[in-house]
């Protein structure tokens, strides 16, 4: 899985990512990873994935806020986010839609609205000619 031309993004075990054939790849972003326990940022964990499920609000406050650090500079070790540059949600196959849209939804309430799913590029048959 790659997020720009050099740079190889991480694939935690624990994140089962869907296939598709697109052939443009990500661009170097913010990066949310979602597995079947715990949504994170840049590797940090800032929500759970059952409270999240069983909460009725359509904003994911905890990843609200870590968006807005982000983009504040004021996460220790990172520097300054432009919203603008994107985000890139690293997603189970098996998460539940309802738990992807509040993600983008909160994304976009965060004014990251470049939003890229990232994939396992998916053999085509062009390929295997």
């Amino acid at each position: 899985v790659t997020a720009s031309e050099s740079e190889v993004l991480p694939t935690p075990k624990q994140i089962s990512l869907p296939e598709s054939v697109a052939e443009k790849t990500p661009k170097e972003n913010l990066i949310i990873m979602v597995s079947q326990t715990d949504i994170l940022v840049q590797g940090q964990k800032v929500s759970d994935i059952k409270s999240v499920v069983n909460s009725d609000e359509p904003i994911i406050q905890p990843l609200m806020t870590s968006l807005k650090l982000h983009e504040a500079g004021a996460i220790k070790g990172s520097s300054k986010v432009d919203p603008k540059a994107g985000i890139t949600i690293m997603a189970d196959k098996e998460i539940p839609y309802k738990l992807l849209k509040k993600i983008m939804l909160t994304c976009a309430s965060a004014d990251y609205t470049n939003i890229s799913l990232a994939v396992v590029r998916k053999v085509s048959a062009e390929d295997q000619s």
